[in-house]
């Protein structure tokens, strides 16, 4: 196997240092990429946040989450910290006088920054690439509706260019995320039967356990509509719903995805269904209502879970829905894929197990416990022909080595080298919108969520989503 070239050194301005993005996820994955042997040398972090400090107060709280220290020293002595307000001019003067060279901008901030933040580099020159590489990592959400996804696209391309934004969705850098792409165009298998005429249905969960917690006002301001579904959920369904690329190169790749999300049909309210959790249990802690949260509003009418019948109008796939569900407080972290087969024309085997065998599924298991699974039919031992359903599994952790990953190390990498294979172009962004803002519409007016109690699959209204066209959701686990 090829091994992959080393990034060229640069300097990772990090807007947000000290936030929640930066400690947990970002600097780890740096961490592991020096472990990797793929970061140049003088690969540095500036960290930039309103809050006073200096180099090694930086260094002191991020090491606190580094779990493998043995080469964070390596890295720890190129990081620093500049004190700056994110709207203040002086803060962006400052930094174009002392960066030169390959720049990666990353706006670990709040929404309410991105578009402030980039056009202050536009106007100090930050982003003109004179001496070396700009790019810009931003984070999601990116806009709130589809309205302001275009004035925040339009901002940003007045300042740099498409190839220098790279509009950051952590999901793509699981590794059965971009395993989809194996699975489909390295299998003729797969390719053969992947299309109308053998697929009945395909589901998309991104079941979580964790409730808002401390994120109560973000989340109060967001819900699980604008939270998951134009950017997380619809990029896995790009990914499954696309054609063959012409190539692997990110413009290919980008340019087929954008193509199924724009074929999206705009999803109409008898067709979505929206929950909140209500008092419960996860395992052994109590959970509290919703509205009884921190910084949430005790009258709000933002969903926590969210379920959709999605309509991809291409030749391909004209018939067969999509269900997409998300939620918060549920019963298992289940992020997965299932394609449902449709049945074998005739039944042939009365002994089989129910009476009836159940079609194949492919199950691609995208957290917590990466891998793939193929459910078919094979005979259970003794003298009758009774056909039982049996997996093929494929477990990520059995066949490699994937500890002390957060999902990061390629994203970052990826964005070192220039390929933006993984990330989400402006057009994408924009379809997604388009595609639920009847939804938002809609919610914004009337009608409150429906409740489901916390450590449950979601309200009832979910299954009786895929009951009326006899169907059932896939267990979470």
């Amino acid at each position: 196997m090829r091994k992959p070239p080393v990034a060229p050194p640069a300097t990772f301005v990090i807007f947000g240092a000290l936030g929640d993005l930066t400690r947990r996820l970002l600097a780890p994955a740096l961490v592991n990429l020096v472990r990797d042997g793929l970061l140049g040398k003088g690969t540095r972090v500036l960290g930039v946040a309103h809050t006073e400090g200096d180099d090694q107060s930086l260094r002191d709280v991020l090491d606190d989450y580094i779990e493998d220290k043995s080469d964070w020293p390596n890295m720890s002595a190129n990081v620093h910290y500049r004190q700056g307000d994110f709207t203040k001019p002086e803060t962006f003067a400052a930094l174009a006088k002392e960066l030169t060279g390959n720049v990666v901008f990353y706006l670990a901030t709040a929404p309410g920054f991105f578009g402030t933040i980039v056009e202050a580099l536009g106007d100090v020159g930050l982003l003109d690439e004179k001496d070396g590489f700009r790019r810009v990592v931003i984070e999601k959400p990116f806009g709130t509706d589809l309205e302001s996804a275009r004035a925040l696209n339009k901002l940003i391309l007045a300042r740099a260019s498409e190839e220098q934004i790279y509009r950051i969705d952590h999901f793509l850098g699981k590794e059965t995320v971009q395993n989809i792409l194996v699975t489909r165009f390295g299998n003729a298998l797969m390719e053969a039967v992947w299309n109308r005429r053998y697929i009945d249905h395909v589901e998309i969960t991104a079941a979580e356990v964790v409730t808002v917690g401390t994120r109560g006002a973000f989340y109060d301001a967001t819900g699980a509509l604008r939270d998951m579904v134009p950017n997380h959920l619809f990029q896995l369904l790009s990914l499954v719903g696309m054609e063959p690329p012409g190539d692997l190169s990110a413009d290919a790749i980008r340019t087929e995805k954008a193509k199924v999300i724009a074929a999206v049909r705009p999803i109409s309210p008898d067709d979505a269904v929206r929950g909140r959790y209500a008092k419960g249990k996860i395992g052994t802690s109590k959970v509290v209502d919703y509205v009884a949260e921190a910084d949430v509003d005790p009258k709000s009418r933002t969903e926590t879970f969210v379920a959709l019948k999605v309509a991809v109008e291409t030749w391909r796939w004209s018939g067969v829905p999509f269900y997409l569900r998300t939620g918060k407080a549920m019963s298992a972290r289940d992020t997965e894929i299932v394609i449902h087969f449709r049945d074998a024309p005739l039944s042939l085997f009365p002994d089989a197990e129910g009476g009836k065998l159940p079609p194949d599924k492919l199950i691609l298991q995208i957290q917590p416990n990466e891998g793939v699974s193929l459910e078919i039919a094979a005979k259970a031992p003794g003298p009758i022909v009774a056909p039982v359903p049996v997996a093929l599994n494929f477990a990520y952790a059995d066949r490699f080595d994937i500890g002390h990953r957060t999902g990061y190390e390629t994203l970052l990498y990826d964005v070192l080298i220039g390929d933006q294979t993984l990330f989400q172009r402006a057009d994408q962004i924009e379809g997604g919108w388009a595609a639920v803002q009847p939804l938002l519409d809609a919610w914004g007016k009337k009608g409150k969520p429906h409740a489901y109690k916390a450590g449950s699959d979601g309200p009832p209204a979910a299954a009786d989503l895929l009951e009326r066209d006899g169907r059932s959701w896939h267990s979470i686990s």
